[in-house]
């Protein structure tokens, strides 16, 4: 397969924000008399910050306001701080070696306040991309294809002529559904349950292992 154009998915895949943005979301839930459980957020993985924050906030019977995700950014960002160590190990170095070669952009279902903290914890900018694309760019959110659709249309190819990278169950469904091929990748579920649940066409464990699985797709 020849391809043209990557979609990176930012949490999860770039830096290591799953356990960050759940101990944000732990603690700022609270300030709206919301007192979930870690395992509360696990369904909402990849579906975006308002389902994120809102389906733990309806099961405890509080409806989702706009001032959760206000709140709950301010205390990521606080985090996201003391752990620069967040960033995968080999992130930089593959996104300047994928970006040579294709048309590159991210596609976050998190709005751009969150998006704009990683990438400056990544040490890029969104101009480093061909294009960028957020949750708040879309109006169906992943499992929906829309995220993957509009990101492809920016860099101005056809989605069958891309590759999705994917932590969740969520984006590999909606990178499935746009009609790009889809790497998942284990950082926030293991490799069976990505494989029951949305059957990506590559699994790897590690993004340093992209580049690889990338040469071997253009060869088939």
């Amino acid at each position: 397969m020849k391809v043209q154009g990557i979609l990176f998915d930012m949490d999860g895949v770039l830096i290591d924000s799953e356990a960050l943005i759940l101990e944000a979301a732990i603690t700022g839930l609270k300030q709206f008399g919301v007192f979930a459980k870690p395992e509360d957020f696990t369904p909402f993985i990849g579906a975006g910050e308002t389902r994120y924050l809102g389906g733990p906030s309806e099961k405890y019977g509080v409806p989702f306001r706009q001032e959760m995700k206000d709140v709950v950014y301010a205390i990521y960002a606080d985090i996201l701080k003391l752990h620069p160590d967040a960033v995968y190990d080999g992130v930089y170095d593959v996104l300047n070696e994928v970006k040579k070669k294709y048309s590159i952009a991210v596609c976050s279902a998190a709005d751009l306040v969150k998006v704009e903290h990683n990438l400056n914890a990544i040490g890029v900018t969104p101009a480093f991309f061909n294009a960028l694309v957020t949750g708040s760019d879309v109006t169906r959110q992943k499992p929906f294809p829309d995220i993957f659709l509009k990101g492809a249309e920016l860099i101005g190819l056809l989605p069958e002529k891309c590759v999705v990278i994917e932590d969740s169950i969520n984006g590999i469904k909606a990178a499935k559904a746009a009609g790009a091929l889809s790497v998942g990748v284990t950082t926030s579920f293991t490799a069976e349950e990505l494989g029951e649940k949305a059957n990506p066409d590559y699994i790897i464990d590690s993004i340093k292992e992209f580049p690889a699985v990338l040469e071997k797709i253009e060869t088939e």
